[in-house]
């Protein structure tokens, strides 16, 4: 994967950006049946129960993030928005919710959590202290929006066709 030769700038975040789509309730519905699924056949095929989507650790890394002052206010948002030094654990892994054989190309993935994040949170996680970025190296996202299509439903719901060796 190559950068683009000239990059956008960031966005500054605006509340406009946050929409509730009136059928959330209802997509966020259909995701946890689309995950239990997958987390049912991977039961059924392995024995383990796995989780639904990166499964397979390939890295289990302790690190800390840096906030360094005078950050552009484009950049100097929510965690970003003061310095500071926050504890991490960073998560190396594989998309599917089967374990593969290393040799099967799916894209890889990084989950970084961050530790001791003060600030607002969403209903339901008042009381966390914790901040987590998702990152997949693929290119594109499965699906334009936020409800995933009955397309890529289908695909997750199919049983793996390699096993590890």
């Amino acid at each position: 994967m190559h950068a683009p030769a000239h990059p956008l700038p960031p966005i500054e975040y605006e509340p406009r950006f946050e929409v509730l789509e009136a059928d959330e309730g209802d997509t966020q519905a259909d995701l946890l049946d689309v995950l239990h699924g997958i987390a049912d056949t991977t039961f059924k095929d392995s024995g383990k129960p796995l989780r639904s989507v990166h499964a397979k650790s390939h890295g289990l890394l302790k690190a800390e993030l840096h906030v360094p002052s005078g950050l552009p206010a484009t950049l100097a948002q929510g965690l970003f928005a003061a310095p500071g030094t926050y504890p991490v654990v960073l998560r190396l892994s594989t998309t599917p919710g089967d374990m593969l054989a290393d040799s099967v190309s799916t894209p890889r993935g990084m989950a970084l959590k961050v530790i001791g994040v003060p600030g607002a949170r969403l209903p339901g996680s008042e009381n966390d202290v914790t901040q987590d970025f998702v990152l997949v190296n693929a290119t594109t996202f499965l699906n334009a929006g936020r409800r995933p299509s009955s397309a890529a439903c289908s695909c997750w719901r199919r049983p793996p066709t390699r096993r590890p060796r």
